[in-house]
């Protein structure tokens, strides 16, 4: 097999294409021809190093991926089956990989390889953070913050989905009219604009019910100041670098909680949780209700110009590589 490998830390550059031992399958993988292998921001954090998950190099980044399983020692999975898998080693940015039966779902029927590569780590984070952390129902108002990313964009269908009035927020007005494109009712360009005071001009002076935050420092700062009563503030990440410090003397007053969720704690610990949420989101799909967002399929040889132009944040959605442009 061929893969980008990584040999040190650093950005994209280090990352080399050079040809892989096929690794051995144990008893329950497959073995998987990659078709489609979706980016993620944590690849760039993790090709430098900074991931919460720290490799031994050499490397393989990319944790999702969807192809046809070309050797199987799993019997629900035989070969020939299309499938898209979670990595939670990584290894997606390359021809093969292999995934454990807990982590691979069976595709249905005429999803293409790229919406598949797209729809499992951002959609069961924006899934299971909104409903299994969050309880979202018919009615909330849901502050969705970088909503025209990755995992904003899911979470802006997700809500909607749910019954929710969606307000996002985003950098710049081409990315607030993704924003909006994808359902959000009210979409902020953040730039220009006070976040918190449309919320809560919005919402008569109440606050957002759900505030779902990937992107902490000065944001999370801001968003405790427009959350409601009884509301609720996911933190999912930390794009701007910084970690907040939550006032505890700030919730006690205000009534609303602060809900962590990272989805590899959830892969590892409760398989059968995010497996059901995959279940889920191909309903939805099926129903219409969402759709990923893919800005940008890309051949596997540009990987690096890929990673590069999601960290600087000049992509919307989704980015994906493809073994077969």
């Amino acid at each position: 097999m061929h893969a980008w490998r990584g040999h040190s830390f650093g950005s994209p550059e280090i990352l080399v294409w050079e040809e892989v031992d096929d690794p051995s399958l144990a008893e329950g993988e497959v073995r998987i021809e990659i078709a489609a292998s979706a980016i993620n921001f944590p690849d760039v954090l993790f090709t430098a190093g900074a991931h919460q998950v720290k490799p031994t190099p050499p490397f393989i980044p990319g944790f999702e991926v969807a192809g046809v399983v070309v050797e199987s020692r799993a019997p629900s999975l035989p070969t020939g089956t299309r499938v898209a898998a979670t990595l939670p080693g990584s290894g997606g940015y390359a021809t093969h990989a292999i995934a454990g039966p807990r982590t691979t779902y069976a595709l249905p029927a005429g999803m293409p390889f790229e919406d598949a590569a797209a729809l499992t780590i951002t959609y069961q984070t924006g899934y299971l953070a909104l409903h299994r952390r969050a309880r979202v129902r018919p009615g909330d108002t849901v502050l969705v913050h970088a909503g025209a990313g990755g995992v904003g964009s899911a979470a802006i269908q997700l809500a909607r989905a749910a019954g929710a009035t969606v307000i996002a927020t985003a950098g710049g007005e081409q990315k607030a009219a993704v924003c909006r494109a994808l359902g959000a009712d009210v979409a902020i360009d953040y730039r220009r604009e006070d976040f918190v005071a449309i919320v809560k001009e919005r919402t008569a002076g109440r606050g957002a019910d759900i505030i779902f935050d990937p992107v902490g420092g000065d944001v999370f700062d801001q968003s405790t100041k427009c959350v409601a009563f009884e509301g609720r503030i996911v933190v999912i990440g930390f794009a701007s670098g910084r970690f907040p410090a939550p006032r505890a003397n700030h919730m006690l007053v205000k009534n609303y909680d602060v809900l962590g969720f990272y989805w590899g704690t959830y892969s590892r610990a409760e398989p059968a949780v995010t497996r059901a949420a995959q279940d889920a989101l191909y309903a939805m799909v099926g129903q219409g209700a969402i759709k990923p967002l893919i800005s940008a399929a890309l051949p596997m040889a540009e990987a690096k110009a890929a990673m590069t132009a999601v960290a600087s944040r000049a992509t919307t959605g989704k980015v994906v590589l493809l073994a077969k442009p």
